[in-house]
């Protein structure tokens, strides 16, 4: 990767990071708020945010009220922050308002290889024991031997037990494979609760990893009863050579400084926003290097092999309770193949990339790549958020 010396940064406004219905949407958002040096839980209202904080003091507890959304549109507010305010602020520091990641006590959960193309990319990293020169070669022969087998197979179906014969046959079976299409999907622990930034953030890349790649994602956001109440965008970093060394290193593939975005905001789930619009978000990626480099993706939602509810169902139930709610990050269908910087090496993220990931129905969120070890330390855990709250009175 390139120096982290000069690091660009992109340029946000309302109009480049609001939904396209945003008139019609409850958006939550977090506002670091430097006269009470701490966080405010905000309404959006077209182009002003309006601090609920003496309403709800925090995210996690709006989500447990039935009426969140009418509180997020019709509420009586204190704070008035204009959002291109916000948005031309720096993330960094703490003289200025600007914008956070918009959950706060919720824990960060998330769900793997939930899409069959970049389930077969996870295999390859396998393969190649996090080698991206072997990547060309490995993809080919699995290309060969799978070609459209896994397209439309339901996890734990007895198609899938067929497919599974087969690539055990050839040699292939993986533990990717098995939470790809068997019974069981993979959730795990993506991030610390209150660790995640916010749009206009950096975002963290460890700087020992050579081969990486973002992974835009829906988020779903869950109360403490499992119920689905709002969703938003989210990039759950991947280091492909660390992971693919060996699984067992996926927490040090995942979980680094500023390793987790998500915003811009959370969009509440009402009559013009539910489960079956989630369902059916399309994702766009765009990647802008300093070099002029640009990529692009998109991808959908109707495309996931398992149900958003499942996924839930696999977080929360009897086996497991979350008492201040969790996100859920759904997977992603993006495994970026093209070449960047040498021939059959596949992409992998240069210091000062801008990422930005977003869905007309969302939103857009937007990170500068930086090493994890340069981006601002994470410093305000729970205890800091619960002192906060209390010297204010909103507790």
């Amino acid at each position: 990767m390139e120096s982290a010396a000069a690091r660009p940064h992109p340029v946000l406004t309302a109009g480049s990071v609001l939904p396209q219905d945003a008139d019609r949407a409850a958006l939550v958002a977090r506002v670091h708020n430097p006269q009470c040096d701490g966080p405010c839980v905000a309404a959006v209202r077209g182009e002003q945010v309006v601090d609920l904080t003496a309403v709800v003091p925090t995210v996690s507890d709006l989500m447990e009220r039935d009426d969140a959304a009418a509180v997020v549109r019709e509420a009586e507010g204190g704070q008035v922050w204009r959002l291109d305010q916000l948005l031309a602020a720096p993330t960094g520091r703490r003289d200025v308002p600007h914008l956070l990641a918009p959950i706060d006590l919720q824990v960060i959960k998330a769900a793997g290889v939930t899409f069959a193309r970049s389930l077969l990319e996870r295999v390859i990293e396998e393969r190649t024991g996090g080698d991206p020169a072997q990547a060309a070669q490995v993809r080919a022969r699995i290309g060969q031997v799978v070609g459209g087998t896994l397209a439309g197979i339901r996890p734990g179906s007895p198609e899938a037990d067929k497919a599974k014969e087969l690539l055990v046959s050839e040699g292939l079976w993986s533990q990717y494979l098995e939470v790809g299409i068997g019974p069981d999907p993979e959730v795990f622990t993506k991030a610390p609760v209150l660790s995640a930034v916010g749009t206009g953030a950096d975002v963290g890349v460890l700087g020992a990893s050579v081969w990486n790649n973002p992974e835009p994602e829906v988020v779903l956001v869950v109360d403490s009863r499992g119920r689905v109440r709002g969703a938003t965008l989210g990039n759950d970093v991947n280091l492909r050579d660390i992971e693919g060394r060996s699984a067992l290193l996926l927490a040090r593939a995942k979980d680094n400084n500023a390793s987790c975005a998500i915003g811009p905001f959370l969009r509440l789930l009402d009559e013009d926003f539910d489960l079956d619009t989630v369902r059916g978000l399309d994702i766009d990626l765009r990647i802008d290097g300093t070099d002029g480099y640009v990529l692009h993706g998109s991808s959908s939602m109707r495309e996931i092999s398992r149900d958003v509810l499942d996924l839930v169902a696999a977080t929360h139930g009897p086996h497991h309770q979350y008492p201040d709610g969790f996100v859920l990050f759904t997977g992603t269908l993006f495994a970026p193949t093209e070449d960047r910087q040498a021939p059959g090496a596949g992409f992998t993220h240069e210091y000062g990339d801008i990422v930005r990931i977003s869905s007309p129905r969302l939103g857009a969120l937007l990170n500068t790549v930086v090493p994890s070890e340069q981006a601002a330390p994470w410093t305000s855990g729970v205890g800091a958020l619960m002192r906060n709250l209390a010297r204010r009175g909103v507790l």
